[in-house]
C-alpha cells in the first residue's frame, strides 16, 4: 500500500478517536457529544469549524485562498439502537446503542484528513469536511441541506466511504452508476378491537390482520415487479399483544422497501398502500400507512467514479485491487442527497469483520489511514495540495 506517510503516523490518534467515539456512541439526532469531540479536533488542528447544522452536524473548511473547485468529503457519526456484542476494551458502555455500522470509522478517518489538510492545504480550491448526523434513518442529509448546507457552503463535488465486509482487506469497490439501493422507510398502524382470547368472535383481531399483512408484503417484490428491476421489502418489525389470553386493540408492522430506481420505489409503496387498504377490507381493522423517511439511490458519477478509483488504486497499490462491478448493493445511505446536489462518487472498502448491523461487528482500525490517504490522494488529483 501507498499511504501518506503522516496519515500512517497519525495512526495510533485516528485509533484513540475511534475507540473514544466507539465507547460513547449516539444516536440520529443525538450526537451532541459527537459532535462536540469533532469539534474539539478540528479547531485543534487550526481549522474553524461551523456546528449545528441540521441539528448536531459539523463543517470545517480548508481554503487555498485560491481559485479553484470546491471539493466535500463526508463522514456519518451517528449509531444504532442495539447491544455492543464486540467483546473490545472499548465496547459501547452505553446499552442499546452501538456503532455496530462503523461510523465511528468514518468519522475518525476523515478528522484525520482534516487535521493532515490543515497543515497541507489545497494548492487552489476549498475543502470541505462534512460530519453528518442521522444517517440511520435516512434524515441527516437532507436536515443539513435543508439547514443551508449548499446555501452556505456549496461545493462543486462530493466523496464518501463505507467499510464493507462483503470485500477482503485491501480491496475496494467503486462503480459507475447507481451504487446502493433508494428507500422508504414505512410503518404500518393496525387498530381494531379487542377482547377475550377465547371469544375471538367479538374482537376485531389486529394480530390477525397484522400476520396476513406479514405475508402479503413478502410475496409484493415477486408478483409485482419485473424480474429485471432491482427491488426487495422486509418486515422488520410486528409489536402486538401483552398477554395469552387478551386479544390487543393494535399492532404495528415496520420495515424498508428498497430499489435501485425511484419509480419502481414509488410503485412498490403504492402496492404496500393497496395491500393495506385490502387487509383493512377483509379484517374489519383501521390500518394506516404511514412513510417515515424516504432516500433516494446512491448514484455515481462517471467522472467522480474514475477519479475515486484512481485514488484507490493509488493506496491500495494497483488497478485490480479495485472492484469496479462491486453491487450495487442492497443498502441505502442518504449521501444519496448529496450525490443529487453534486456530481461525486460513493467508495466500498474491504474489512475482515461480521457484517454491518450485527451485534458482533466493530470497525478495522486499520482502514483508518488507509480511508483517510484516499481522500487525500482524491484532492491531490482535483486541486493538487501545497505541501506535496
Amino acid at each position: 500500500m501507498k499511504l501518506v506517510d503522516d496519515l500512517l503516523q497519525m495512526a495510533p490518534q485516528m485509533t484513540a478517536w475511534r475507540q473514544t467515539l466507539h465507547r460513547t456512541p449516539e444516536l440520529a439526532f443525538e450526537e451532541h457529544e459527537t459532535a462536540r469531540f469533532v469539534t474539539e479536533q478540528l479547531r485543534d488542528a487550526g481549522l474553524d469549524p461551523i456546528e449545528g447544522i441540521g441539528g448536531t452536524g459539523v463543517v470545517a473548511t480548508i481554503d487555498s485562498g485560491k481559485p479553484g473547485p470546491t471539493i466535500a468529503l463526508r463522514a456519518d457519526m451517528d449509531a444504532l439502537p442495539m447491544t455492543d456484542a464486540s467483546n473490545t476494551p472499548y465496547a459501547s458502555t452505553r446499552p442499546g446503542c452501538s456503532h455496530s455500522c462503523g461510523h465511528d470509522g468514518h468519522t475518525a478517518a476523515l478528522l484525520g484528513t482534516a487535521r493532515y489538510l490543515a497543515s497541507n492545504p489545497p494548492a487552489k480550491g476549498k475543502v470541505v469536511a462534512i460530519f453528518q448526523p442521522a444517517e440511520e434513518n435516512g434524515k441527516g442529509a437532507s436536515a443539513m441541506i435543508n439547514d443551508g448546507l449548499l446555501k452556505n457552503h456549496p461545493f462543486d463535488e462530493v466523496y464518501a466511504f463505507h467499510n464493507m465486509p462483503m470485500l477482503e482487506p485491501g480491496e475496494a469497490g467503486v462503480r459507475i452508476g447507481p451504487t446502493l439501493n433508494g428507500f422508504i422507510i414505512w410503518e404500518i398502524e393496525v387498530k381494531g378491537v379487542g377482547g377475550h382470547g377465547a371469544a375471538f368472535f367479538q374482537a376485531t383481531d389486529p394480530v390477525q390482520a397484522a400476520a396476513r399483512l406479514a405475508t402479503e408484503i413478502s410475496s409484493l417484490v415477486g408478483r409485482y415487479i419485473a424480474p429485471v428491476d432491482t427491488a426487495l421489502i422486509t418486515v422488520c418489525k410486528l409489536q402486538a399483544g401483552s398477554n395469552h389470553n387478551i386479544i390487543p386493540d393494535q399492532a404495528v408492522l415496520g420495515g424498508t422497501l428498497r430499489a435501485l430506481d425511484k419509480d419502481v420505489q414509488q410503485r412498490l409503496f403504492d402496492k404496500l398502500q393497496q395491500t393495506c387498504d385490502g387487509i383493512a377490507a377483509m379484517t374489519g381493522c383501521d390500518i394506516t400507512l404511514n412513510k417515515l423517511a424516504e432516500v433516494p439511490p446512491c448514484f455515481n458519477s462517471p467522472e467522480a467514479a474514475l477519479v475515486a478509483r484512481q485514488a484507490c488504486a493509488e493506496v491500495l497499490g494497483g488497478e485490480d485491487k479495485v472492484f469496479p462491478d462491486a453491487g450495487p448493493f442492497p443498502f441505502t445511505d442518504d449521501f444519496a442527497f448529496m450525490l443529487e446536489a453534486a456530481p461525486g462518487a460513493y467508495m466500498f472498502l474491504g474489512q475482515n469483520s461480521a457484517m454491518c448491523h450485527n451485534p458482533e461487528y466493530d470497525f478495522d482500525d486499520n482502514l483508518l489511514p488507509v480511508a483517510g490517504s484516499i481522500f487525500v490522494n482524491i484532492i491531490e488529483q482535483k486541486l493538487g495540495l501545497s505541501g506535496r
